[in-house]
Parts: structure tokens; sequence; C-alpha cells
């Protein structure tokens, strides 16, 4: 598949689902954004970009924290829902752009922090990635990822990834805290924290967010009853099909050199 046709992908399917991550619990609540508080809360004068910000909640935690926040994302629909929704809370500080993570519209060193949450699953060259994200962070700013992990271990690994492109399509992987380490090193950046959790999922909710059809769904019913007991254990696998994944956030510099 070509970029422009991975764009594509996840165009159609987000944008119709645009109203749907505003109001998802799993997206508007969690440990995670608790902690981009605490991460955030010395950056009062910091320009913050955040990449794939689907319906905005990095967004409205970051904004009355810092001076200035970019929401960066493929779909107009949900920039759409990011202005509304920065409207709604009476935040002024939230500007929104369109585009992809392999290719920033932005100046060298235009910012202070970049963060994504729950969007690197989706970019289909996460290493050019993070390399534009070097490019456009000043010496000494900083980038937070937030996002579902692989566990690593590769009978839990292509079980995850299995379901995930099952239930959406423009999924690309999810990357394991040590690729992580390995990626984000080789663009230059340096990791400074690094914190592993776990985010628990409600499979109705999660299939419905995606709309993902009943033939999916079923497909993805009987491959968590065909799993072997190792796999159900490791994801806390339910009757009703809701289960656990690995999340991993982590903060990574880049270095003021001389």
């Amino acid at each position: 598949m070509t970029g422009a046709e991975h764009t594509q992908r996840i165009r159609e399917q987000f944008s119709p689902q645009a109203e749907a991550y505003s109001t998802s619990t799993v997206h508007a609540e969690g440990a995670d954004l608790v902690r981009l508080k605490t991460w955030l809360a010395t950056a009062g004068e910091a320009h913050v970009l955040d990449i794939g910000c689907g319906a905005g909640h990095a967004s409205f935690s970051a904004a009355p924290l810092v001076k200035q926040v970019t929401a960066y994302d493929l779909s107009a629909e949900m920039l759409a829902v990011v202005e509304r929704g920065a409207q709604n809370r009476g935040l002024t500080n939230i500007d929104t752009q369109q585009g992809v993570a392999e290719s920033l519209p932005f100046a060298d060193q235009q910012f202070d922090r970049v963060m994504s949450r729950y969007s690197a699953h989706h970019w289909q060259d996460v290493p050019q990635a993070l390399r534009e994200v070097y490019r456009v962070l000043k010496p000494g700013g900083r980038l937070i990822i937030m996002d579902i992990a692989s566990p690593g271990a590769p009978l839990f690994d292509i079980w995850l990834q299995s379901i995930e492109v099952l239930r959406d399509p423009s999924h690309v992987r999810n990357y394991s805290p040590g690729e992580w380490l390995q990626m984000t090193t080789e663009s230059g950046l340096r990791i400074e924290q690094l914190v592993t959790d776990q985010l628990a999922l409600d499979f109705q909710q999660w299939v419905a967010r995606m709309k993902t059809p009943e033939a999916t769904i079923t497909t993805l019913r009987t491959l968590q009853q065909a799993v072997s007991a190792p796999v159900q254990a490791y994801f806390q696998l339910q009757p009703d099909g809701s289960f656990h994944s690995d999340t991993v956030m982590f903060s990574a510099q880049r270095p003021v050199l001389g």
C-alpha cells in the first residue's frame, strides 16, 4: 500500500467516527492524561504540537498549562471536533492544521513540546515521523508519546496485531517499549522517562467506535475463543470479549548540543 493510499484509508476510517471519539471514555479519560499534565506542569511558555490529535483530548489537557497548542491530524472532521471542543471549553490557545506525521508542515525548531496519544500505531513510517519530530523540536524540547504497546513476545504480539487490524484496517503496528527505545534513540532523541501500564477495553465499545462490521465482529470473537490459555490469561479476556492491552508512555528530549 502506498503512502497516499494509507492516508486515504485513515481518513475513510476515522472521519465518520469523529464525534464517537469525542465522547469515548477511553480517550477522554485515563491515567496517561493525568501524567501528561504532570509532565507539562513546568512548560508554561511552551508551544506544543499534538500529532494525530484525534478528538483533541490531549490538546485539551495541555492547553491550560502552556502558551499554545497546535492540534494536527489527517482528518478534517476530527479537527472540526477539536475546534468545537476548544470553543466549548473556553480554550482560546488551540489552533488546528491538517497533515501526516511523516511530513510536518512546520519550520525547524518551531516547537517546545511535541506529543501524540493513541495515534502512532497508524503511522506508516514511524522512524521518519520521529525524524520529523526531531527537526521541529527546539534543542532541549521534548516528545511525549502515549499509545497501546505490543507485549513484545511473539505469541502475544501476533494476536494483538491480528485483532487490531481486523477491527481497524488502517492499523499498522503497536510497538513494544524496546522498539520505541530503539527507534527514538536512532532519531536523535533521548528517552528520559518511560512508564508502562494496562488499559481495560470494553469489547462492545471498542468495535462500536470503528463501526466494525458484524461479520468481522464474529471473526474477532471466534479468534478470542480459539486462542491458547496463555494468551487469554495475558490479555485478561472476558466472556463478553472485553480485554486488557498494554500501554506505553514516554518522554524523550532533543539534546542541547555544544
